[in-house]
């Protein structure tokens, strides 16, 4: 008999599981990845942004990945631990960089991007960073496609599969398929999002069986079964697995179904897209995940869930970045009841307010800053004592090290320095 996963006492609700990255947004709307000429940086990759995504919702989330032990690889892990993810899966690879990925909108619907991958951290993701103890705490795991790609993260993800069914837990399927880091595509396809392939199909039939969500697009879902139209491959999944499906159709919203499949496509659990602008597709997917998992481990059928997922979706193609974007549950619950006069959900003044109230994660009672950016009083004192000014950034040196020593390492301490005097400092 299997232990049983118990919601109550289960100290995290979801750990996600493979990618992770730091992606480069391009900040010139409606360029060629080629012409960009300056970046945003955020945390990326389909498990690192569920983990997000879900956190901002309420859920105890966890990331269970590798990363470089550089500063790529702090920047992830720090991002991670202000949005309120457990990070004890997240494992500092010393011997590989941690991946980036370069991206632009060029236009509605087209983002290109480029991968930097090759030998990457995340994808050396072995079984023996699978750690029993840290799945078996853990209501449900959230495996994704592209981790089954490589052997040893394919042997992994397995690992924790039969942890977590052992423990009487879920198993959470993201399709996940960008045909590239199968090695179907060129560096310049990153944004491809189907091409069909027997190899790709084979392996990723094998994983369906174990699963109790499976999360795709049309593409994903025909990836997965091998078939060659969306009904069928709906049909070959079920005759694998009696998971619940989901079947992501972009503005069209989503379907779910739950036992057998019809020879109608709309015969499930229909859930409406939102009408809004397409600004960047990018990362929707994943926040649609975050919305459904919210959901879904909360209890709520399937049609609030697949309007939570949605509306999630809905923020994130209205926005430029994934994860920095993501709604939280406040956010969402405003939208819902109170909808928005604007098709560009960013430009909602009510809801960008709710959103950066709601994002700001360290709670700081107070804030003391030492003033240190005089220039023209110190110069005086220079000159009136004969002294040479260039001592006035030693001064400053002693100030900032005095603060610092005050501060002890706590929070809501700081300095205001200039830059003419200060920057030694």
């Amino acid at each position: 008999m299997s232990e049983a996963v118990d919601a109550e006492y289960a100290p995290l609700d979801v750990i996600t599981i493979g990618r992770a990255s730091v992606d480069l947004y391009g900040q010139q709307i409606g360029s060629r990845l080629e012409d960009i000429t300056s970046f945003a940086k955020s945390v990326g990759g389909c498990p690192a942004n569920i983990s997000v995504g879900t956190a901002r919702l309420g859920l105890r989330s966890a990331l269970l990945t590798r990363v470089g032990d550089e500063q790529m690889g702090r920047f992830i892990r720090e991002q991670l631990t202000r949005e309120g993810v457990n990070v004890d899966g997240l494992k500092t690879d010393k011997e590989r960089l941690t991946a980036l990925v370069l991206l632009s909108v060029e236009d509605e619907g087209v983002s290109p991007m480029i991968f930097y991958r090759s030998d990457c951290a995340d994808m050396a993701l072995a079984p023996e960073d699978i750690d029993e103890a840290f799945i078996a705490s853990a209501r449900s795991i959230v495996v994704t496609g592209t981790h089954f790609s490589r052997p040893n993260s394919d042997a992994a993800q397995r690992k924790a599969i039969r942890i977590m069914k052992a423990k009487g837990g879920k198993v959470v399927f993201d399709i996940d398929y960008r045909p590239n880091l199968w090695g179907l595509a060129g560096h310049a396809e990153g944004f491809e999002r189907y091409v069909k392939s027997d190899r790709v199909s084979a392996q990723l039939k094998t994983v369906l069986p174990d699963c109790d969500l499976i999360v795709g697009t049309e593409e994903e879902i025909m990836i997965a079964s091998g078939a060659d139209d969306c009904l069928s491959a709906l049909k070959t999944i079920r005759s694998l697995s009696s998971a619940t499906i989901v079947l992501k159709r972009g503005a069209m919203g989503c379907i779910v179904y739950d036992g057998p499949i019809s020879d109608d496509l709309e015969d499930g659990v229909v859930g409406k897209g939102f009408p809004i602008e397409i600004y960047n597709v990018l990362g929707a997917g994943d926040a649609f995940m975050s919305g459904f998992l919210r959901g879904w481990l909360g209890g709520e059928d399937h049609a609030t869930a697949a309007t939570w997922a949605n509306a999630c979706g809905a923020f994130a193609v209205s926005r430029l970045l994934c994860a920095p974007e993501y709604p939280t549950f406040e956010e969402l619950r405003f939208f819902l009841k109170n909808g928005s006069r604007h098709l560009a959900l960013r430009k909602d003044e009510a809801i960008n307010h709710i959103h950066w109230a709601t994002t700001r994660r360290r709670d700081i009672p107070s804030m003391m800053a030492l003033a240190c950016d005089h220039r023209v009083q110190l110069e005086d004192v220079a000159a009136k004592a004969g002294a040479d000014p260039a001592r006035i950034q030693d001064f400053k040196v002693l100030a900032v090290k005095a603060a610092a020593k005050v501060a002890a390492g706590r929070d809501g301490y700081g300095m205001l320095i200039d830059e003419k005097h200060g920057r030694k400092a």
